[in-house]
């Protein structure tokens, strides 16, 4: 199998690309969440407004991506990139339990929301193509920080058709416990996704990638950065 040689040019082009991605990433999630949180308010849906804060992590992800990227050595800061994005899942898995126990113990009844019936609609066209933008970026350039927020954008696109059915569970046959049982769904893939991202666990999804520099002799990448001190 031959190994395919990243030049320091493309290794640059493939920075950049990460660093757009993440501010798309960003503006649209912003977006998103806005959206998400009047809508979930309006309809006291503890999913979409689990969703809604979701999007929010999902910001948070893209502007730890983005401190990363803005660095001149980006994979110094990748261990603790991936802390810091494991740590946003944490924090959205407490909350959202919090409220769908609430909802499930009687504190209120979800109404039918078409706004968010409509934006799980639009995630789950717009994050797919994120996803394939990321994980390839982030496979080429062997950062396991970019692999981890394409995960949590994969998360998204999951989250979205959980909250879609959720809603629509409500919206025809008025089963208002659809929407805190689909916000546990939303919790417990959060909960797995932060563990991952603590662990360095997306570090198994691409390699090191070796550098054509005729002044070293060392790979770059994930590998040499986050997976080798996984354990530390």
């Amino acid at each position: 199998m031959s190994i395919s040689v990243v030049t320091p040019q493309r290794r640059a082009a493939l920075s950049r690309r990460s660093l757009w991605l993440a501010y798309a990433t960003a503006g649209y999630n912003l977006l998103e969440g806005l959206v998400a949180v009047a809508a979930g308010a309006a309809a006291s849906s503890t999913a979409l407004i689990g969703f809604g804060l979701d999007s929010f992590v999902e910001v948070s992800s893209a502007a730890v991506l983005i401190w990363q990227f803005r660095s001149r050595v980006p994979e110094d800061r990748e261990r603790l990139a991936l802390r810091l994005i494991g740590l946003s899942f944490f924090a959205l898995a407490a909350w959202v339990v919090f409220d769908a126990l609430r909802a499930l113990l009687g504190s209120g009844e979800a109404e039918a929301s078409p706004v968010g019936i409509g934006l799980a609609v639009a995630s789950l066209i717009v994050m797919p193509l994120l996803v394939a933008a990321k994980r390839r970026t982030g496979r080429e350039l062997g950062s396991a920080t970019v692999m981890a927020d394409s995960t949590q954008t994969l998360l998204c696109t999951y989250l979205s058709a959980v909250l879609l059915v959720g809603l629509l569970v409500n919206a025809l046959w008025g089963w208002s416990w659809a929407d805190p049982i689909a916000g546990l769904v939303i919790a417990g893939v959060a909960v797995r996704e932060g563990v991952q991202a603590w662990r360095g666990e997306h570090c198994d999804d691409c390699a090191p990638t070796p550098v054509a520099d005729p002044a070293t002799s060392q790979t770059s990448g994930c590998a040499d950065n986050c997976c080798a001190n996984r354990k530390a």
